[in-house]
């Protein structure tokens, strides 16, 4: 992994240790030279990495490159191990939970620089995650499998159970109207019966 690939994804919150507010911290390759920021999308301290500053990741985190070195202050924070005091007119980045740990000191920039760099980030982290999505191929809105299937089948007809009777249906009887169910069908006449036992001759 290049510098400047390494550089691009690093991009971490990191929690304020009096009050627990998060500010986002960034680490960029700027004309060479690394530079770490911090921010709370307000205002902006920051400083370059020095070779004095690398020496000291180096030693500290017991590693052989300062782009693993920044991979592993990026896990830390992920962590929760590091954190940032912040006072008028810097931030002190704590890189783990003891007073001894190593520190570093971030300077605030001034209102115009503050709002270049807030630009120029935004930007920085669109075009990261714009390499992410085309890396990662086109996104779907929900992900293949038996979920999907159920999904799709939210909105199908309803079937009916085959067991049971269906609600709304009724038996239908001998003479009943098909016309209008629920009553009865005139009975057909059945003619004059003559054979009255009261007309014998």
């Amino acid at each position: 992994m290049n510098q400047s690939t390494a550089m691009s994804k690093l991009f971490f919150t990191v929690s304020d240790e009096t009050d627990g507010s998060k500010y986002l911290c960034y680490i960029h390759d700027c004309a060479g030279d690394l530079n770490i920021g911090v921010t709370d999308a307000e205002d902006v301290w920051k400083t370059r990495i020095t070779d004095e500053i690398k020496a000291q990741l180096l030693k500290y985190y017991s590693l052989k490159s300062i782009e693993d070195c920044l991979m592993k202050l990026r896990s830390s924070c992920g962590k929760g191990k590091a954190s940032v005091s912040v006072e008028e007119e810097q931030v002190i980045l704590h890189l783990g939970p003891s007073p001894r740990d190593l520190t570093m000191t971030l300077s605030k920039l001034g209102e115009v620089d503050g709002k270049v760099e807030l630009k120029e980030l935004l930007f920085r982290m669109a075009d990261n995650l714009s390499h992410w999505q085309g890396a990662e191929g086109p996104q779907t809105l929900h992900s293949p499998g038996k979920n999907s299937h159920k999904r799709d089948n939210e909105f199908a007809p309803r079937k009916q159970s085959s067991t049971g009777p269906s609600v709304g249906s009724r038996k239908r009887f001998p003479g009943d109207s098909l016309i209008n169910p629920g009553t009865r069908s005139k009975q057909p006449a059945t003619g004059v019966d003559f054979d009255d036992d009261g007309d014998e001759v």
